[in-house]
């Protein structure tokens, strides 16, 4: 089940999830969304 929240993200970690969802898209060749790094990148470090 996926739940709306709200965050505030201070500018270079949103740089820094940028970036790791640019290097997604290069790497799958298809959409990948900021919801979907954020995700994965708090999963990981959890």
């Amino acid at each position: 089940m996926q739940r709306r929240v709200t965050v505030m993200i201070a500018d270079d970690l949103d740089k820094k999830i940028k970036a790791y969802q640019a290097k997604k898209i290069l790497k799958i060749k298809s959409a990948y969304s900021y919801s979907k790094a954020v995700n994965e990148l708090l999963r990981k470090s959890m």
